[in-house]
């Protein structure tokens, strides 16, 4: 079994990767500053924080630090003497991104240099796993986008991923550390805080709010359940084909806004929708070529958005976040 140290562990991704480790037996360090960038009157934040955490507790080892703080962190490894980092502390959504610029260039960007200096120092570490997004593709050129897809990030959070990604493979080939680098896209489901279109869409129809599809909501994205996408962060993290290897950790199939507004209404019939001219400049997107995950990895991911909706409508509606 191994020793796991994650940052942002106890964020919406990382608690489902600690989850199926812990799982599995492995050992999990859990290394987090708690920040949430949306009001907590919108994200429900402190309400599913204290979910996560209280599932965790007595499992993982949950220390409260803050990525850009080295020699904390340094503390932090040397003491827990972790065999993989796992990497996921940063902003995670690109219109909070753009708003905080000068947060997610200190976190997403100066963080992840401070992550590589850290690990750089402690001897115990075999590998580093890098989150990083789908949004490096920026505008995509062909679909499904594979790993070799041109990167050309049209916004800050792109951006600040790619140069993640450089920065990981730069410091792997110079210091010799062993890496992978994993792409999600437009995860969903139990716990999600951070009000992506995904958790507005099933919580407006739960509150009997319309639902507002942007250009028709023609727009098609890879939506990916959330249990799907740590599953393979965890089997990329102990397979021996990952090494120095980039993966798309997604679905692999795009679906529309207005799909996924439709199979909410198979659930809520009374929900009610509007057509709205978007405001914002998002890139195109589509489907991700999860081939390469498929074949070194032995991916599979289980959840259409015909699967993971309706347990994400029942996580909500038990969740408690609308009683009063």
């Amino acid at each position: 079994m191994a020793r796991v140290f994650i940052t942002g562990g106890a964020g919406f991704i990382g608690y489902f990767i600690s989850k199926e480790l812990l799982s599995k037996g492995h050992e999990v360090i859990i290394y987090d500053a708690f920040i949430n960038y949306v009001s907590p009157l919108e994200s429900h934040y402190p309400h599913y924080l204290e979910m996560r955490l209280k599932d965790l507790e007595g499992k993982a080892n949950i220390i409260r630090g803050d990525i850009r703080h080295r020699g904390f962190l340094v503390k932090a490894l040397k003491e827990t003497k972790p065999e993989i980092v796992m990497h996921l502390a940063a902003i995670p959504i690109a219109s909070i991104s753009n708003l905080f610029s000068e947060d997610t260039t200190q976190i997403n960007l100066n963080g992840t240099i401070t992550v590589l200096e850290s690990i750089r120092v402690v001897d115990s570490i075999k590998r580093f796993i890098y989150a990083s997004s789908s949004f490096i593709y920026g505008n995509f050129q062909y679909d499904p986008a594979d790993e070799k897809h041109p990167a050309n990030p049209i916004d800050l959070y792109g951006g600040t991923k790619l140069s993640g990604e450089i920065l990981t493979q730069v410091f792997g080939k110079r210091f010799g550390i062993e890496y992978t680098i994993i792409r999600p896209s437009a995860v969903y489901g139990p716990t999600d805080c951070n009000r992506r279109v995904s958790q507005i869409f099933v919580e407006n129809a739960l509150k009997n709010k319309p639902i507002i599809l942007e250009d028709g909501g023609k727009g098609r994205v890879d939506f990916t359940y959330v249990e799907d996408v740590a599953h393979g962060f965890v089997l990329a993290a102990f397979s021996d084909k990952a090494k120095n290897e980039t993966f798309n950790i997604t679905r692999g199939q795009a679906r529309s806004a207005k799909e996924y507004a439709g199979v909410i209404k198979k659930y809520i019939p009374k929900l009610k929708t509007i057509i709205k001219r978007s405001d914002e400049i998002r890139p195109e997107r589509g489907a991700l070529d999860i081939s390469k995950a498929k074949a070194l990895l032995g991916y599979n991911p289980k959840c259409s958005i015909e699967e993971g909706i309706p347990k994400y409508i029942e996580f909500i509606k038990n969740a408690g976040i609308f009683k009063k």
